[in-house]
């Protein structure tokens, strides 16, 4: 079984930073993908950036230039540094990772969300 661990949201200021993290347990032999979704209330859950084993990114156009994902491989760790902060950034941020190895096999795991809250 692989659990995932959130940490980092809270209430900011508009312009304002934080840093999400979200460590991946288990048993696990390696990860594909690790990303980050946001679900704002009423609507649907999307994409805001996803890094692969090897480093390559992809972020959503309204975050991209204020946000930057990263990953510690050896940690089974992702983060999400999220700077220039704006009201419409306001969420329940996911961790996502994707292509999971491990002894129950290959899977999908969704963190339990943390909110981040962004004050105008």
């Amino acid at each position: 079984q692989v659990h995932l661990v959130e940490s980092g949201g809270g209430l900011v200021q508009a312009g304002g930073s934080l840093r999400l993290s979200c460590a991946a347990s288990g048993s696990i032999f390696s990860i594909n993908a690790m990303g980050w979704y946001r679900q704002a209330p009423g609507k649907q859950r999307d994409l805001v950036a996803a890094i692969t084993s090897g480093g390559s990114t992809n972020y959503a156009d309204s975050v991209k230039g204020r946000f930057t994902i990263s990953r510690v491989n050896t940690k089974n760790t992702v983060y999400l540094q999220m700077n220039s902060l704006k009201p419409e950034d306001t969420a329940v941020y996911y961790c996502k990772t994707e292509g999971v190895r491990g002894r129950a096999g290959l899977g999908d795991y969704w963190g339990q969300g943390t909110q981040v809250t962004v004050s105008s």
